[in-house]
């Protein structure tokens, strides 16, 4: 689904460390190769049998919501909101579990920055124009990489060059538009729905890799309610969900909200380091990612 799906490192790339060490087993890291070498290969197998979907597939009115959404997100320079999410993950034994989190999304364009607080890490993403950090508060430790200026180039270098998602990805973009429809195989106008009692438009759409929903509200301010993704690539479809709510669209920021200064004792580590320590614990784990902030 495009510049990415708004599921990022299970944990931030902090966080997903200490899941690493316990999940992780190099004894069995071949065997994890080949298997997900043989899911890859059969995938490829039932992409190429099934049939191509036609544009007109998409309802107009399921795309005119997300547009809407998505010219109204583009307009506003800031904005804070808390966003409470679950994420599912699977173990090798089938098992799914379900991670909550709850974070805080502060934009003022470019800058950005979400802390968030789940079961596995209390992690926050800073992006200041020039610089990325993400921080992990429990192991004090953090890791910095210097940054295009621009939101939507460092969004991509985030993921392209970090092996992560900042929080929020797919709805920051200067056209989220785009980013969420590309892919999108067919969609549907559900219907009119309440989501903490405001009125939503209900939408729903079909991709090549994940089906996505989203809850956008009705009236002067198209912002998003509700977005839950189902990852179709894998056997146990696992699910990503975010309520979004407490909107403020004139906040004011502290000075320094989005520079990160280290700690007393904070340990700077390389996000090289950290990348690996993913890479180990999806050979164990299996399921959608949460991002590093929402």
């Amino acid at each position: 689904m495009g510049r990415g799906v708004w599921i990022a490192s299970l944990a931030g790339l902090l966080g997903v460390t200490a899941l690493a060490l316990h999940a992780a087993d190099p004894a069995h890291a071949q065997e994890r190769e080949q298997r997900g070498a043989d899911e890859r290969e059969q995938r490829g197998a039932d992409e190429s049998e099934r049939p191509t979907a036609e544009a007109d597939e998409v309802d107009p009115r399921a795309a005119a919501v997300v547009r809407r959404m998505s010219d109204y997100l583009t307009g506003l320079r800031r904005f804070e909101v808390t966003a409470d999410s679950m994420t599912e993950v699977v173990l090798d034994s089938g098992q799914k579990l379900q991670l909550v989190a709850t974070s805080n999304v502060q934009l003022d364009r470019p800058n950005l920055r979400s802390e968030r607080r789940g079961e596995l890490a209390h992690v926050t993403f800073y992006y200041d124009g020039d610089t990325i950090t993400i921080y992990g508060q429990r192991q004090n430790m953090y890791a910095q990489a210097d940054a295009p200026d621009d939101l939507d180039a460092a969004l991509d270098f985030t993921r392209e060059r970090l092996d992560a998602d900042a929080p929020g990805a797919d709805l920051l973009y200067s056209d989220s538009y785009e980013g969420l429809m590309e892919g999108v195989r067919s969609g549907i106008y559900v219907g009119p729905a309440e989501i903490d009692g405001v009125v939503c438009d209900h939408v729903a759409f079909q991709g090549e890799e994940v089906d996505f929903q989203l809850w956008v509200e009705q009236g002067e301010r198209p912002l998003p309610r509700r977005y839950v993704i189902v990852t179709k690539d894998q056997q146990a479809a696992p699910e990503f969900a975010v309520d979004l709510h407490d909107w403020n669209l004139s906040p004011t920021f502290a000075a320094g909200t989005f520079s990160f200064e280290p700690p007393p004792g904070a340990q700077r580590i390389e996000f090289l380091e950290q990348v690996e320590a993913r890479r180990l614990a999806r050979g164990r784990i299996q399921g959608g990612e949460e991002g590093a902030g929402t």
